[in-house]
């Protein structure tokens, strides 16, 4: 029998929320939100004692699962002993240790970093970056690519929505292009984004760097054509800018590899990196190639780009236990055999049903696009439903017409194919 949602705590919640919080926030309705009270590997529990299975991951954050052991035991053992301290002037060891995991785990030379809270400062160190090491502002971004809403990243992510209210305080120098989906020919593309540079060569921000998304995560878990990254590091080089890689959702696993990047053995000139670094708390990284990284100047007691919890102790400590516990219980595999149920079930919706595209994305980042002048509308029909059966999930792409599947890497298969069953009923009734 689908749940009575909201529930009556989660409603008395929603009516404290209302009071306190600025309405931009948390949407709140009669028909919801849920208040989530606890959870554990791919399950979430909420308010009102209802479980759920997570198809969401938290926003891709839990890769090793909701509240893993090793990471909690991390995170309690270093609030124990020391749980601030002073970042860029007396750091924390667990910061040391992460910087040293990060350089490893990272593609080719990449290998010296800037840490931050939020995804969106990663990229901000990353276009700040790109100025300071070739003197160009401008920046070619994409089509439907987020970046974060701090107004750097701002400036370069691609979705009017989030844009038109701020549009005056933003960076101009940014050409947008459009993002080739995986059955295009990415020629196409790529010609767009040489253009853009070139017909910014002669004007007053010339082009210093390219950002991309490996896998459109907001846009619609998008994935390329497999020669689009490769001829865009060729872009690059050719004409001496910087390529910066956005791997916060696709980072530690997602995409069926530790870095979305290594499906076609690019090197991006940064990296930036968030979400499921941490598994748990704020933490973001934006990790550069040490030739690009020494065009910041040595600090001499006052860091040019810092911020308060810079590397904090307890995050730091977290991560090291995430990025542990993936490798060990071998999730970045895992994320290429449940990607693969994913895409399966998604193949035989849309052989099924006209409406439903074939499934996009790489690993366990997948979306399943909706067809038709009520797609979206669908998709949240679909999503409320989900819900009401047990199964969290979440609608991604400027046009709010994606159903998106991102569940913990450690989530039960038996858990996941539940949630497509709660699905495919869902959208069979939508599209029908």
């Amino acid at each position: 029998m689908p749940l009575e949602l909201p529930g009556p705590r989660s409603r008395a919640l929603a009516d404290r929320l209302r009071a306190v919080e600025c309405r931009t926030v948390t949407r709140l309705d009669p028909e919801g939100p849920i208040f989530w009270a606890g959870a554990s590997g791919g399950r979430v529990r909420d308010a009102d004692g209802n479980e759920y299975i997570d198809l969401t991951g938290g926003f891709g954050v839990a890769a090793a699962g909701h509240t893993h052991p090793a990471v909690a035991e991390a995170i309690a053992a270093q609030a124990r002993v020391l749980a601030h301290g002073l970042g860029d002037v007396h750091p924390a060891e667990s910061k040391v240790a992460l910087l040293e995991r990060l350089a490893e785990l990272t593609p080719g030379d990449l290998g010296v970093t800037v840490l931050g809270s939020a995804g969106a400062e990663a990229v901000e160190v990353a276009l700040k970056t790109a100025l300071l090491a070739t003197g160009r502002p401008g920046v070619v971004a994409f089509e439907g690519g987020y970046h974060g809403l701090t107004y750097g990243a701002l400036a370069v992510t691609g979705r009017s929505a989030f844009r038109d209210p701020f549009a005056r305080h933003l960076y101009g120098g940014v050409r947008f292009v459009p993002f080739p989906r995986a059955h295009e020919d990415p020629s196409i593309a790529l010609a767009a984004v040489a253009a853009a540079v070139d017909g910014a060569e002669s004007g007053p921000e010339p082009v210093g760097a390219v950002i991309v998304e490996p896998v459109q995560g907001r846009g619609g878990l998008v994935d390329p054509p497999p020669a689009f990254l490769p001829g865009l590091r060729e872009l690059c080089d050719a004409r001496r800018l910087l390529l910066v890689a956005d791997e916060i959702y696709t980072g530690f696993g997602r995409t069926g590899r530790w870095f979305g990047v290594e499906h076609t053995g690019v090197v991006p000139d940064v990296i930036t990196l968030g979400k499921a670094l941490s598994g748990t708390l704020p933490l973001s990284a934006a990790v550069g190639r040490p030739e690009v990284m020494a065009a910041w100047p040595e600090s001499r007691g006052e860091s040019l780009h810092t911020s308060t919890f810079l590397g904090n102790p307890i995050s730091c400590a977290a991560a090291l236990a995430h990025l542990d516990a993936i490798e060990r219980e071998g999730l970045v595999e895992r994320a290429d055999t449940l990607g693969e149920v994913v895409a399966e079930r998604a193949r035989q919706w849309s052989a099924a049903w006209e409406r439903v595209e074939a499934p996009s994305g790489l690993g366990l980042m997948r979306g399943v696009r909706l067809r038709g002048d009520r797609a979206a509308e669908v998709a949240a029909a679909v999503a409320d439903a989900a819900l009401r059966e047990g199964v969290i999930m979440l609608t991604e792409g400027p046009a709010a017409d994606t159903l998106a599947f991102t569940p913990a890497l450690a989530i039960e298969e038996a858990d996941l194919r539940r949630a497509l069953e709660v699905v495919g009923d869902a959208l069979g009734r939508g599209v029908a």
